[in-house]
């Protein structure tokens, strides 16, 4: 099979739209993410979308193959709380290494599926790698600005605990995604290196950070430039943005990004801003032409969709995208 950096080098390449999204449709209930295995488990586990890979393994997959469908070359592994650190707000933290495996595995299955039927158009998975729910740079606690509730070398080894199970279950490349605090990447880039020195492989990085409001900085205080410096000391196969803004908000910071980056560039925007309800309303149409602005410009080699973006979106999308050769950089960094 061609590898990813053969590929990107030929066409823009699509990645998949939200996951819980589409969970969401499916309205399960406590009892169906318990499942037979987890039923007398003392703690509630309704929420846990990662544990869905365990109890619910038909309807990952089902999510995966709607997104294939729809044209997508990447999905990402069902594994965005896959850590010791997201895992214990459930108690769960045993089964980090099954559940990063299992979601791999079953990614990987449908993605081989998908190639199989189409061997000009391969299809990849992506390891997710979430930010977790703590911030190595900033305090909780505003009456104690030198507090943390995460140390470097928590998010180290929650991380290479995460990684090594993403590659054991058949990634081919891994996402640092939804960045908000670049020293949390730091440590989840520093884990990847050395999983990958243990294991004497190489494996592609993707980097995508998020930029939280019109300020256009991370939610850490980085700029855009700022947060590229910081993760370029690594090989990446990409670096990009996602989440927390609508695909025309976003744009701003991905010219800038795009200006000063040799690397490619990804982008996977929300579809739009919630609305009061926490509902993303945008329409796949709004956002195609948004994203068309994008390739116009010049902007992108990855296009995907993050919160509120459904097979649709994507379908669409990736129509669009067909029609426009992969960005050049045009950078000097």
């Amino acid at each position: 099979m061609p590898s990813i950096q053969e590929e990107i080098k030929k066409r823009i390449l699509v990645l998949d739209g939200a996951m819980g999204t589409m969970l969401q449709r499916y309205n399960f209930s406590e009892e169906d993410f318990r499942g037979e295995r987890f039923k007398d488990f003392p703690h509630p586990l309704k929420g846990n979308n990662d544990l869905l890979s365990l109890t619910q393994p038909k309807a990952i997959a089902e999510v995966h193959a709607a997104y294939f469908e729809a044209g997508a070359d990447i999905v990402e592994t069902n594994t965005f709380s896959g850590t010791t650190i997201g895992m214990a707000d459930y108690h769960m933290e045993d089964l980090v290494y099954e559940l990063n495996y299992e979601s791999a595995k079953i990614a990987r299955q449908v993605a081989d599926e998908f190639t199989a039927k189409n061997p000009e158009k391969p299809r990849f998975v992506a390891g997710s790698i979430g930010p977790t729910n703590r911030t190595a740079s900033m305090s909780p606690d505003v009456n104690d600005p030198g507090y943390r509730a995460v140390t470097f070398d928590d998010l180290r080894i929650a991380y290479k605990q995460q990684v090594e199970a993403l590659m054991d279950g058949g990634c081919d490349l891994l996402l640092v995604e939804t960045i908000f605090d670049t020293l949390n990447a730091k440590a989840a880039l520093f884990a990847i290196e050395e999983v990958k020195e243990e294991r004497n492989i190489d494996i592609p990085i993707m980097v995508s950070g998020t930029i939280t409001d019109a300020s256009g900085r991370t939610l850490s205080g980085q700029t855009v430039e700022a947060f590229l410096i910081s993760v370029s000391h690594i090989p990446l196969l990409s670096v990009g943005f996602n989440c927390a803004l609508g695909a025309d908000l976003l744009k701003p910071y991905l010219q800038t990004l795009s200006s000063h980056t040799s690397f490619n560039v990804s982008a996977h925007p929300n579809a739009g801003l919630p609305n009061a309800f926490g509902e993303y309303d945008e329409t796949p149409q709004e956002m195609q032409a948004q994203i068309k602005s994008y390739l116009d410009d010049n902007l992108v080699n990855i296009i995907g969709g993050c919160c509120g973006t459904t097979p649709d979106h994507i379908r669409l999308i990736a129509e669009v995208a067909a029609k426009y050769k992969p960005r050049v950089s045009t950078a000097t960094l």
